[in-house]
């Protein structure tokens, strides 16, 4: 008997993609991990607010310019909610890759340099590791990394040994890891982080869209995340950061509205957070995204965490069923965000993709954005399935039936 899977939120109806159909087959959607689909409120409320709410923000008096500044910063208030942020504070992006990159230029190149150190981990995303890379060489620090174990986990005890160093000046990483599924102890990291005297970065892009996120409780002084893979659009992404420090901070881009007053030889910045939103901001995608932190909110984050935990243990142990298939990261459903990265053996990921695909079923395959951890599993590539609240057991089942098909085709 396959496992019972405990939680179904049942609302794949209110996402119109999957009226679609490829191949007289329904799609199945398991790359929520790369982007999520989009619930058909999100769409209206960015087309209405495009149909009748359109003008720019923080220039006009006219009251189409007043409906859009209203739209825009009751957005932001949104957002800043659901994570248990401040407005002032949360500055929008155009993704957490902007959001990450803003850090490194604006607080980093004042902030290292020689004889400093920024650590990172072996599991993180591209967009955590090439501007600390960028970073460091331009100002002649040091990269160190924090070794991911056996089962795709991190050691505090080796945190503290670096920290004790001494020239750690910011600490980067995944609340969740984007391949291994792995949750890191956020809170925990941060405290000894915060008490060595050093700075945090948490990349929370694979954690906001599945789990209660209290960025009070969390206490790192950065936390990014991405609009897009929290039922939300494209093209915006969210920064929050500790006041005093976005204070310090120069901006990152530099033009109109992030301005408070300029003359032919000077300028000033200005207030939080527009002194970090240069130019017109992603009006209509804010608005679409707060309308989608309102769809996970009324769903409720513990009861979508339920939902894609216990989905991903069915996959866990449904996945257990198909031969010289290796799953990586922690075997425990508890331990792992909504995603299972694997290999099969004797078929190369993109072409367990594509099985996948004859069977209906979208998966992602390849490095993942995350090259220097594919090297340390040993691997150039894995097929990863993970998991959103429209997705249910049955669509694990055809991803598993799909696998189980692929291998007859090669005949293993």
């Amino acid at each position: 008997m396959p496992p019972v899977v405990e939680s179904s939120l049942a609302v794949k109806a209110d996402f119109p993609i999957f009226a679609r159909r490829f191949g007289g087959r329904e799609l199945i959607y398991l790359d929520s991990g790369a982007t999520s689909q989009k619930p058909q409120a999100v769409i209206d409320a960015q087309a209405e607010h495009l149909r009748s709410h359109n003008a720019n923000v923080h220039r006009g008096v006219y009251a189409l310019a007043q409906e859009a500044d209203a739209a825009y910063d009751g957005a932001r208030r949104k957002v800043a909610a659901f994570v248990g942020g401040r407005p002032q504070t949360t500055i929008f992006t155009k993704n957490v890759t902007e959001a990450i990159n803003l850090v490194a230029y604006s607080w980093g190149r004042a902030n290292v340099g020689p004889g400093d150190a920024v650590l990172i981990t072996q599991m993180e995303h591209h967009a955590n590791l090439v501007p600390w890379q960028v970073l460091c060489r331009e100002r002649s620090a040091e990269l160190r990394y924090l070794e991911v174990d056996e089962r795709g986990e991190l050691s505090l005890e080796a945190l503290e040994r670096e920290l004790a160093r001494g020239d750690v000046k910011l600490v980067a990483f995944a609340h969740v890891s984007n391949v291994l599924g792995t949750i890191n102890p956020v809170a925990e990291m941060t405290a000894r982080i915060r008490a060595a005297g050093a700075l945090s970065l948490v990349d929370g892009a694979q954690a906001v869209p599945q789990m209660p996120v209290d960025l009070q409780a969390l206490g790192a002084d950065f936390y990014g995340w991405t609009g897009h893979k929290a039922l939300g659009p494209t093209g915006i992404g969210v920064l929050h950061g500790r006041e005093e420090l976005l204070e310090r901070m120069e901006p990152f881009l530099t033009g109109g509205d992030m301005i408070a007053s300029v003359d032919l030889q000077s300028v000033s910045w200005n207030e939080l957070p527009y002194k970090f939103e240069a130019g017109t901001p992603p009006i209509a995608e804010a608005v679409g995204l707060g309308v989608a932190v309102d769809y996970l909110s009324a769903l409720g984050m513990e009861q979508v965490r339920t939902h894609e935990r216990s989905l991903t243990a069915y996959m866990l142990e449904r996945l257990g069923e198909v031969p010289g298939l290796r799953v990586v990261g922690p075997p425990e459903a508890e331990r792992r965000g909504g995603l299972v990265s694997f290999t099969v053996e004797g078929i190369h990921p993109h072409d367990v993709a594509e099985l996948a695909n004859r069977g209906g079923v979208c998966i992602r395959a390849g490095h993942h954005c995350a090259q220097p951890l594919m090297r340390c599993l040993g691997v150039g590539a894995t097929a990863r399935a993970s998991v959103g609240v429209y997705n249910d057991a049955a669509d694990i089942d055809a991803l598993v039936d799909a696998l189980q098909a692929g291998r007859e085709v090669f005949g293993l």
